[in-house]
């Protein structure tokens, strides 16, 4: 048996009509997406198959949208192939799905925090103020003093480590685009994020003070397959160091890249992208050619996958 970590993704890879299939074929995606509609109140399922896309991007609606569709995924994974991992990550709001994939966190309160956190994320910046850029064919040291070059003090920071030669930065929308027309003087490329707010950057520090309130009312329970976290891009497998992991991870860049050298180190062979889109996939290969990876997001990709 191949060792597999499932990986979760984030905002951004959401669209309209992601888990519907799934949702008509087995009565274990049905459940999830009854289950989210019941506990926030709202058809939240009906955004995801749906629409309206204008809707379905905002970002406290994309969060719980994209959890629920990834544990709808989870669920039939588990029913059809009876299929497990050795570890669990997450990006950004991935993160989210990992903890409910281990078993530290229940759905109904992960859809219910991430509501909430979408909102808090929303609500830290006023609109045009932030913003993000994708920033590519740079070393991570480039685009570090890139950051402390072009802040000229306002916020500036590497928000996302993606994989080699494709980062993100984030912060005040005037650094952003000094950070992008810089880039390009040099002869490289850098590309302005369709997002709301300057999210994974110290800018974010409001709405991580208001998600470490609202995360004192759930409850971790012991994880059954450890977490590489977001923050440190170490395993983690105690269930007291989640909460603070979550609030550190809204104002602090994800590292991808390292999370995922850090699995392979561990002797993971096969990366399973369970959720909306291929993004991760995509990463993974920029990272290490030599892993196998799937995406599994409808009955297409489902019927690919060998336990």
């Amino acid at each position: 048996m191949k060792r597999i970590a499932f990986v979760f993704p984030g905002q951004g890879s959401q669209y309209v009509g992601m888990g519907k299939e799934l949702h008509d074929n087995f009565g274990v995606a049905r459940e999830v997406f009854e289950e989210a509609d019941d506990t926030l109140s709202f058809s939240i399922s009906g955004l995801c198959f749906k629409g309206p896309e204008e809707e379905l991007k905002l970002t406290e609606n994309t969060q719980p949208a994209v959890l629920t569709t990834s544990i709808a995924v989870l669920r039939v994974l588990q029913a059809e192939k009876g299929m497990n991992p050795q570890l669990a990550a997450g990006h950004s709001l991935g993160e989210y799905s990992a903890l409910v994939a281990s078993g530290g966190l229940s759905f109904a309160e992960a859809v219910k925090t991430v509501r909430l956190r979408g909102r808090f994320m929303q609500e830290a910046v006023p609109v045009g103020e932030g913003a993000m850029a994708a920033v590519l064919g740079m070393e991570r040291e480039e685009v570090e003093k890139l950051c402390e070059e072009t802040a000229d003090r306002e916020v500036l920071s590497p928000a996302n480590f993606n994989c080699p030669g494709q980062m993100v930065i984030a912060g005040h929308s005037g650094a952003v685009q000094r950070a992008i027309e810089k880039v390009r003087q040099n002869g490289k490329k850098a590309v302005l994020l369709p997002v709301s707010a300057p999210f994974h950057s110290p800018l974010m520090k409001p709405a991580a003070d208001r998600l470490e309130k609202a995360l004192e009312e759930i409850s971790v329970k012991d994880l059954r397959i450890p977490v590489v976290t977001n923050v440190e891009a170490e395993i983690n497998t105690l269930k007291h160091r989640v909460k603070a992991l979550l609030v550190a991870q809204v104002s602090s860049p994800v590292r991808w890249e390292e999370s995922m050298r850090r699995m392979i180190g561990e002797g993971i062979e096969k990366v399973l992208e369970v959720g909306p889109g291929k993004v991760l996939s995509g990463l993974m290969k920029r990272i290490n050619q030599n892993i196998e990876t799937a995406n599994v997001e409808d009955l297409q990709t489902l019927k690919k996958i060998s336990s």
